[in-house]
Formats: structure tokens, C-alpha cells, sequence
């Protein structure tokens, strides 16, 4: 459908060819022109992080219940917090904890990113109703007509590409 390029809906005239009593035949098309979503990796800044350290507690003696091995890590700008304490040595606590909370924001930027996209695309297409119709091709009759500018054009100018001649 790349001779379609207008967001909205569109209404498809045409006599099959296996009908033999001439009856047209119509079907709506909505189409929703998105842009391309590059993916990047998430970026955390230093500055946007506030580490805590503490002691661990539960089975493992007295290493883990008197050194501070245990992190909490808190992303400012969102108030994401993840806790590790999975590990004896400090550092590999926030490694793992930084791993985590990266994982998290990621799967948020995402979501948003899906929900903002559905919300365009719902916007575009509106009902997918006959009144919503922005062009009709009539096959049979080799016209395409536009609603917004109410020109008529033939169909094999619009499906060689000469879009420019519809507006």
C-alpha cells in the first residue's frame, strides 16, 4: 500500500472478478504513517544515583551480618530503587545493582515508548468508519477521489506514484 501515504482512512471500490452482476464491492483501509524508532542504550548519569551501603542480614555468620555489603541504589529523577545483597564483596553488589536498575529504566523508556506510539497510531486511524475516509478508489471505474481537496484523478497516475497531483 505504498501509493497510500496519508494517515487516516481510505475507502477500496472494485468489481471482483468473479462477480456477474457488476455489484461493487468496498472495503475501508486505515493507515497510520509512524515515524522510525532507532534504538539507543539508556544512559544513567552519576549524579542522578544515590548509593547506600548496609548490613546484610540473615544466614552467612558474622561476615555478612558486620560488614557493609549489602547496596541500595535509588535513580533520583524516577525514584527507582533496587536493593542487592546477593553477593560477599560490596563491589559485585553494585555492579549487579546498577545492572538491575539500567534493566529497569530501559523497560520503562520502552513501555512509554509503546504506549506514546499506540496513542499516535489510535489518533491517525480514527474509528476505521466510512465517515472517516480521507480518499476513495473506485477501481472499476479507474478514478480516485480525494475527500479533503475533492479532486478526481485516475487511478493509474496515483498507483504509478504521482501522489503530488492529489493535493
Amino acid at each position: 500500500m505504498s501509493f497510500l501515504p496519508e494517515a487516516g482512512g481510505h475507502r477500496w471500490q472494485r468489481v471482483p472478478e468473479t462477480e456477474k452482476r457488476g455489484r461493487r464491492q468496498t472495503s475501508t483501509i486505515t493507515v497510520a504513517v509512524l515515524p522510525m524508532v532507532k534504538s539507543t542504550e539508556y544512559q544513567i548519569r552519576d549524579s542522578d544515583l544515590v548509593w547506600d551501603t548496609f548490613c546484610a542480614s540473615g544466614p552467612g555468620g558474622q561476615h555478612r551480618n558486620k560488614v557493609e555489603t549489602a547496596v541500595r541504589l535509588t535513580h533520583k529523577p524516577t525514584k527507582i530503587s533496587v536493593v542487592c545483597c546477593d553477593e560477599k564483596s560490596q563491589k559485585r553488589n553494585k555492579d549487579k545493582a546498577l545492572e538491575v536498575l539500567r534493566a529497569r529504566l530501559y523497560a520503562k523508556k520502552v513501555k512509554e515508548s509503546a504506549e506514546k506510539e499506540n496513542s499516535e497510531r489510535k489518533k491517525q486511524i480514527g474509528s476505521g468508519q466510512r465517515g472517516d475516509k480521507i480518499r476513495t478508489l473506485r477501481y472499476q471505474d479507474g478514478i480516485v477521489v480525494d475527500h479533503i481537496s475533492g479532486k478526481k484523478v485516475r487511478l493509474s497516475d496515483v498507483l504509478s506514484g504521482h501522489l503530488d497531483i492529489l493535493r
